[in-house]
């Protein structure tokens, strides 16, 4: 049964997240002076912004070893489940998601430790379920990183299903299967209202399409443009109706250049992109993914380069308000039910978005303006 009172059920809402706010650089590979510095008190100041503005979720990125380069990328960064339940205290609508790799924690720890949040979080806490591909952070713990995304993804579903088991069952239970071994586990206390909370997974691989479909809310995927974004969601909502008797929504995630111009929106991108990218590091984060992850089709990955020091590769929205509002009313139209949003500075820029593109959004019936719904 879901948990209602999470943001993320919220209806008549193209719904609006802010990525990896919790990383230094956020997703931007750049070398300019005002990059994302993520202490603790930015994160607190964007959170409180986004409440505010009424934004449904903030989403972190679980980064565990940075990519170097002269900017040390995403090397300083917080922690997600401890970053989450601090938010959570400093927000009263937001939505938090803390961010977990299947293969560095306990199932029985994660249990408790997503139960307990939970209670806190008061049904405004959200789980992203990760199944692995960064192989630097798998060495750092002495772990083998499968090259089968098959086995990753086996791993993640026992995972996970050791974790239900132990938030559902009324007595002890045992397990054993390849990858746990269990005797007598238990969890207390059981999830809020007795409720999962928001579950997704982001996954661009046909296994990480079919793990979203038997087990999650949301499935976050790379969209490279509107055609073959429509397709897949086409694909993955069919894949849960069909085999796993399931609704399921389908979001995809963004870097945003949004200025009073379409020119000087350009021009920004081109100079942080472009003139002051962090070469090394790019090349370091696209040779790994190009290795170990499927989120990209690996002969496109060369010709993504701007993208990747831009905004990690995903799908860009640049240009002044107009432009970046349908851009947004494209990604609604082919079937995505939101997106996750960066900037090069979180703080400086959302303002200017919460200003002129939220409203745009509300006239194109995307969104419900604040106290109307």
């Amino acid at each position: 049964m879901r948990n209602q009172i999470s943001n993320m059920y919220k209806p008549q809402h193209f719904k609006l997240g802010v990525f990896s706010a919790n990383c230094s650089g956020g997703m931007a590979i750049t070398k300019v002076e005002e990059r994302w510095d993520a202490t603790w008190e930015n994160n607190m100041t964007l959170a409180a912004m986004m409440d505010s503005a009424g934004l449904e979720f903030s989403l972190p990125i679980a980064r565990w070893v940075g990519y170097g380069g002269d900017t040390a990328f995403q090397e300083q960064s917080l922690e997600t489940i401890t970053w989450a339940t601090g938010l959570i205290g400093k927000t009263e609508q937001l939505t938090v998601f803390a961010t977990a790799h299947s293969a560095f924690f306990h199932p029985l720890v994660a249990a408790k430790q997503f139960a307990t949040i939970g209670e806190i979080a008061a049904g405004r806490f959200g789980l992203n379920i990760v199944c692995g591909w960064n192989q630097p952070e798998y060495a750092m713990f002495n772990l083998d990183l499968s090259e089968s995304h098959d086995v990753r993804y086996q791993l993640g579903q026992s995972w996970w299903d050791i974790i239900r088991r132990s938030w559902t069952s009324t007595e002890p239970f045992d397990w054993e299967d390849t990858f746990f071994k269990i005797k007598n586990g238990r969890c207390t206390p059981n999830p809020f209202l007795e409720t999962l909370p928001p579950i997704m997974n982001a996954g661009s691989s046909p296994q990480g399409q079919a793990f979203a479909a038997k087990n999650c809310d949301f499935l976050f995927t790379v969209m490279l443009d509107i055609k073959s974004g429509k397709a897949t969601v086409q694909a993955v909502k069919e894949l849960a109706a069909r085999t796993y008797r399931r609704d399921i929504d389908v979001f995809t995630t963004t870097y945003v250049v949004c200025r009073s111009t379409a020119q000087e929106a350009i021009d920004y991108h081109n100079y942080y992109a472009k003139d002051m990218a962090d070469h090394e590091a790019v090349e370091r984060l696209m040779g790994l993914m190009g290795m170990h992850a499927h989120s990209f089709p690996r002969e496109q990955i060369e010709s993504l380069r701007t993208n990747f020091a831009a905004g990690h590769g995903v799908y860009p929205l640049i240009g002044d308000p107009d432009t970046v509002a349908d851009e947004i009313e494209k990604i609604s139209l082919a079937g995505f039910g939101g997106i996750s949003m960066s900037f090069v500075n979180y703080n400086r820029e959302l303002p200017f978005f919460i200003q002129e593109v939220i409203p745009r959004l509300e006239r194109k019936g995307l969104r419900v303006p604040i106290g109307a719904d």
